[in-house]
């Protein structure tokens, strides 16, 4: 009795789980390891696999591979998931292994899906079992273990990464689908076009059980035409298929931000939109992008290019008064302005060298001439006595020493050569000739416009 309602749960799963490969050579995709003499496969078809942590998007073959790993080995396997799974429940699934090793010396295989949920006392708790070699843990998660686990379990642990599956790989497993007759819908005459077979696989975006999914939802709500056939057509595979959906978590999230950011800098007008326009698919707050467009405005152009944070402010007040959609206009300008611009990293090479003297620096009182005056009193403290005003003096600069006294010498900001920076440069050039008492070159006499604030 309970063969048939197995049977009857089997046959009425959803067509990716039906469709689950069960053997190493039915496995589609990851060929990077478990392909022809990688480390993996050689693993489990030897049933010597250790400790490991797969890692990857859904639908790209994590589970599938750990139900292969039950089928192949000869010891016994335990599956959870850290979502529902305690403490409690994991000591007693460790005390049946060590008895079953003590006894049989039978290894237990324990696959835990969704294991960056487990928290550090679960962790821990399974630390013990795997430093003896009672467990063998294998660890399914969408998550970065890296970021998301434990480091003490991840150390213990071989890292297998998994990357989504190509359009031909999705194709292929839809292919096998339709042909199967015992899981799939090889006994119905179902015709997929060929407009169709790529339009799932392009909105399935790499994820297997996504693309099935869609298959099997238009399969079953066509009805057959006159010749009996189920056709799929392309409008019928894409009402079938779900938008395509990034699936950005914070890893992903991390790494694309990181990756929009090193094309501003780059100055890749088309990777930066590139990058933009995915955050945004993502459902990423678009705050998030222009408060990057005003930080790399001055970090990675600066006054190579003034006007690059002009543009970068007013996209992100364009983002305050219109939103969405119409702002990712305003954004994309601003992108491709910096992304243009002649780059300077000149303003934060200042800031940060400034901001570490001033973490190890002395701290001595302000000199004299430069302390404040606008206080009654000020001129018997002799607050002022010998400053000298710029404007007196001709081209309105005059040689002083601003700086602390303990850091008289010091230069943090050094002008590029780039852009608009190209002409401060040349102010610099000068007052340092005037610094030095050398004489001004006749075809370059000292600018009369103010440059204070350079």
């Amino acid at each position: 009795m309970e063969d048939l309602f197995q049977k009857q749960i089997d046959e009425n799963a959803p067509l990716a789980d039906r469709m689950r490969p069960r053997t190493l050579d039915e496995f589609i995709g990851q060929t990077h390891i478990v392909g022809e003499g990688k480390l993996l496969r050689r693993a489990i078809l030897t049933d010597r696999l250790q400790s490991s942590i797969f890692f990857g998007p859904p639908g790209t073959g994590k589970t599938t591979l750990a139900a292969i790993v039950a089928n192949a080995t000869g010891g016994a396997f335990v599956k959870l998931n850290a979502v529902t799974a305690g403490v409690k429940e994991l000591r007693a699934i460790v005390d049946e292994a060590e008895q079953r090793l003590r006894l049989y010396r039978q290894p237990t295989y324990l696959l835990l899906d969704e294991c960056h949920r487990w928290n550090k006392t679960q962790s821990d708790s399974l630390l013990p079992a795997l430093e003896k070699g009672v467990i063998r843990f294998i660890g399914s998660t969408t998550e970065n273990p890296m970021i998301a686990m434990t480091s003490a379990i991840v150390s213990r642990c071989r890292v297998f990464q998994f990357y989504p599956l190509t359009n031909e790989d999705v194709e292929q497993a839809i292919s096998h689908a339709l042909k199967d007759e015992e899981r799939g819908f090889g006994k119905l005459p179902v015709m997929l076009e060929e407009e169709a077979l790529h339009t799932i696989s392009a909105i399935a975006n790499g994820d297997c059980r996504s693309a099935l999914n869609a298959l099997e939802l238009a399969v079953l709500t066509t009805a057959p035409n006159e010749a009996g056939e189920v056709r799929i057509t392309r409008e019928i595979a894409a009402e079938s298929s779900q938008k395509k959906v990034i699936k950005c978590d914070e890893q992903l999230f991390y790494d694309m931000l990181s990756a929009f950011c090193k094309s501003l800098r780059g100055g890749d007008s088309n990777a930066a939109i590139a990058w933009f326009t995915r955050l945004l698919y993502a459902g990423v707050d678009p705050r998030i992008i222009a408060r990057r467009l005003i930080a790399h405005a001055s970090e990675d152009v600066g006054l190579a290019n003034p006007q690059a944070m002009v543009q970068a402010v007013a996209a992100a007040d364009a983002l305050e008064h219109i939103g969405l959609p119409e702002a990712r206009l305003s954004l994309t300008q601003a992108i491709i302005f910096i992304c243009e611009s002649p780059k300077s990293n000149s303003v934060v090479t200042a800031l940060m060298g400034a901001a570490a003297d001033a973490e190890t620096s002395f701290d001595e009182p302000v000199p004299v001439y430069l302390r404040d005056t606008s206080f009654a009193g000020a001129g018997k403290l002799g607050h002022g006595k010998g400053y000298l005003y710029p404007h007196d003096f001709p081209g309105h600069w005059v040689k002083q020493e601003y700086m602390p006294p303990s850091l008289k010498g010091r230069r943090y900001y050094i002008p590029s050569d780039q852009g608009q920076e190209a002409k401060i440069l040349e102010n610099h050039q000068r007052r340092e000739k005037l610094r030095n008492g050398e004489p001004l070159s006749p075809e370059k006499p000292v600018e009369t416009e103010p440059t204070r604030g350079t």
